[in-house]
């Protein structure tokens, strides 16, 4: 139709302007993109609370090697050395001289100590294992939170990228529009208010690209606080990408992985059974324990007070060692209902974990999913802006349009290409944190979402 040829012009010129404006910005700032797979590596080297998780699941491991010293022989040395001065004045020296010596001894001794039957010994020894659990899920939330953290300043820093492009694009547009006003005033054709409004839109398009260049700086320092980086370039997202529904595509299916696997859910499940065995460890302290214990050891010494003669002395023993608790002033009946109630809390702490995990889930896959219906609208807006914005342009060169028409047109088609952009990037977090709640978020899905960017 060749009547639509003229209206096409004007948004040819646009999208020229736009990619110019991208393209000086990519290489102004240098050649060199990074990756979001990239970025993480570095987060992963760089971001404190990744290193203090991982000192924390460091720590948390060695309860085990603690535990399993409570049930394995113990063996000891100890040694000592004296020397003293003994003066005796004897009242009767012809029944006893009076003598003064110096004696001196040093020894030492060994013992050993096997555990025979010390149940809170074994109890905590369990115990330990379901730590070193809680600490490897605690480590795991740490793992998926760092990537979340990641994808979501890599795509605040596109999101703001964007808005800046297309804040110059609509300031250079506007720029155009206003030139064209003034050229039609002094030929007649149009008004002084014209001018103006073209010039007010100017003035505001200016503000916004400063606050959106301050935008885009704050988002980068975000971004360097987790990498330590400040990266030239970004890579961006393929413009054609087509994002999927969450799979499996069903809520209940994602709900039930979360109750059941989600690493919040793993941490309150090790903690519940943490505190159920310190329950039993409580009770055990009414009973009785029993060790083997075996010494060995030996002393020499240059005299005595009531001998100028050393010897040398060996001793060794072996035997049981038995104790009974009978009376603690109730110390050990209160932590026994101190552990029942705090066990008794634990469960009920699990219980919210997996109340709070299923609302996380049908929250977030709700989300995705209003997230991949936005961005179907927002793309049918888009094609819908853009036509308004031809026709109003075609309008405005005929006369059947102001220049008010042509500016609000030109701001609805950008504000519609920004909501696009921020929409999916927002989605693409969204479904990496429905993972994260279902405990199934990998370094795996991050590498898929870098394939979406542009090469």
């Amino acid at each position: 139709m060749p009547g639509l040829a003229p209206s096409t012009r004007p948004y040819r010129c646009i999208n020229r302007r736009l990619a110019l404006a991208t393209a000086f910005a990519v290489f102004s700032l240098g050649a060199s993109a990074e990756d979001l797979v990239q970025v993480y590596r570095d987060a992963q080297r760089y971001d404190a609370v990744y290193a203090a998780a991982r000192h924390t699941l460091d720590a948390g491991r060695e309860r085990l090697p603690q535990g399993r010293a409570l049930i394995l022989p113990t063996l000891n040395l100890s040694g000592n050395a004296t020397r003293s001065r003994t003066e005796s004045d004897s009242r009767d020296t012809s029944v006893q001289p009076s003598f003064v010596r110096n004696p001196s001894s040093i020894g030492y001794t060994l013992t050993l100590a096997q555990p025979i039957f010390r149940p809170q010994n074994w109890l905590q020894y369990r115990q330990a294992e379901f730590q070193v659990a809680q600490a490897e899920a605690s480590f795991g939330q740490a793992s998926q939170d760092l990537i979340v953290r990641v994808a979501q300043a890599y795509f605040d820093v596109l999101a703001s990228q964007d808005t800046l492009g297309l804040v110059r694009a609509q300031k250079a547009a506007i720029s155009e529009q206003l030139a064209q006003a003034k050229r039609n005033f002094e030929v007649g054709t149009a008004t002084i208010t014209d001018t103006h409004e073209a010039q007010a839109r100017y003035d505001l398009i200016s503000a916004q690209e400063i606050a959106a260049q301050n935008d885009l700086e704050n988002r980068r320092r975000a971004l360097q606080l987790i990498t330590g980086k400040e990266y030239r370039e970004l890579k961006s997202l393929r413009s054609e990408v087509k994002l999927s529904p969450p799979n499996p595509n069903n809520m209940e299916t994602w709900v039930e992985l979360a109750e059941k696997q989600s690493y919040p859910v793993q941490i309150q499940e090790a903690a519940s059974e943490v505190a159920a065995l310190e329950a039993k460890r409580a009770s055990a302290g009414h009973l009785p324990t029993l060790d083997a214990v075996a010494t060995y050891g030996q002393t020499g010494q240059t005299a005595s007070t009531t001998s100028n003669v050393g010897a040398d002395i060996t001793s060794s023993s072996i035997g049981l060692q038995f104790a009974l608790p009978l009376y603690q002033g109730g110390a050990i009946s209160s932590r026994e209902r101190e552990a029942a109630a705090l066990s008794l809390r634990a469960k009920e702490d699990l219980e919210n974990a997996r109340r709070t995990a299923a609302l996380t889930s049908r929250q977030t896959y709700l989300t995705v999913i209003n997230g991949i219906a936005q961005i179907g609208a927002l793309e049918q807006a888009r094609v819908s802006s853009q036509s308004a914005l031809e026709s109003n342009k075609l309008g405005y060169e005929v006369g059947v349009r102001i220049n008010i028409d042509v500016l609000n047109a030109q701001q609805q088609l950008y504000s519609t290409e920004r909501d696009l952009a921020v929409a999916r990037y927002n989605t693409i977090t969204n479904q990496l944190r429905l993972k994260a709640a279902a405990g199934s978020l990998r370094e795996e899905d991050l590498e898929e979402v870098n394939r979406a960017l542009a090469p």
